[in-house]
């Protein structure tokens, strides 16, 4: 447990349920104006929102839900086959106004405190890289936290979360694919998005779902230009995050 975590209780909580594991991490930002107001919506019943941990500015981390109870941080959500995401995972909520009220850049300690918070986690639960995800990732139509300014690659370097191979380099020379595209290499894509995580239809054109979780996976694997468009370096991104994801079984099927 990382060190000078203040307990403020939440209501809002329930039971994970029977033979569920505690397999995933979620990251999101509070998107609300200040980190006093986002904590007292988390504490307070009627709101019906809770995650297990808050993480203000200024690096101070409080504990809201015990982690063997079930946060209601995530929604409606899906990765890797699963579809009961608040049952399985632990919910960290890092203090940011969000795209609504000013996003901006998560200060150093703050990060620090997410970084050691995480790591605990993930090591204590044997999470793996692949099942560390932000909001965006598992609710991509709703949510946009906690966005493209959040430091993946630093907490991938300390074994949370999946990222590129050292020396890795994109192939610019594909065609560019857009809303009405089709054909073997949108089939491709899918199947790569999927084998990622991404809750995105087998087959089919290249649609407005998909354009927005291409917009999800650039918040967090290509954040320098988030449009929606697999352009030749967002699909070589795609490719390289699936190759290193690998073809696990879907967490859905470890129930069984």
């Amino acid at each position: 447990m990382v060190e000078k975590t203040i307990w403020q209780p939440s209501p809002n909580f329930d039971d994970r349920g029977d033979g569920v594991p505690t397999d995933m991490l979620v990251l999101h930002y509070t998107g609300m104006e200040t980190g006093a107001a986002a904590l007292a919506r988390l504490t307070e019943e009627n709101s019906q929102v809770s995650a297990h941990y808050l993480v203000e500015e200024d690096g101070t981390v409080f504990q809201l839900v015990e982690e063997k109870n079930r946060a209601w941080h995530a929604g409606v959500s899906a990765w890797r086959g699963e579809t009961n995401i608040n049952a399985r995972s632990i919910g960290i909520e890092i203090v940011n106004p969000g795209h609504e009220f000013g996003y901006r850049a998560f200060p150093d300690n703050q990060m620090a405190s997410v970084a050691d918070l995480s790591k605990d986690i993930v090591e204590r639960h044997g999470i793996q890289p692949t099942h560390v995800v932000g909001h965006s990732d598992v609710a991509p139509a709703r949510k946009e936290d906690p966005g493209e300014l959040f430091a993946w690659e630093k907490l991938s370097e300390i074994g949370v979360g999946i990222w590129f191979g050292k020396g890795w380099r994109a192939d610019l020379t594909r065609p560019s694919l857009h809303v009405g595209s089709e054909g073997d290499i949108v089939q491709r894509l899918r199947e790569h998005l999927r084998g990622i995580g991404y809750g995105v239809a087998e087959i089919g054109l290249f649609d407005d779902e998909l354009s927005v979780v291409i917009k999800a996976f650039q918040r967090h694997w290509r954040p320098n230009l988030i449009d929606g468009v697999a352009d030749s370096e967002t699909q070589s991104a795609v490719e390289e995050i699936f190759k290193r994801s690998g073809r696990l079984t879907p967490l859905a099927a470890r129930l069984t």
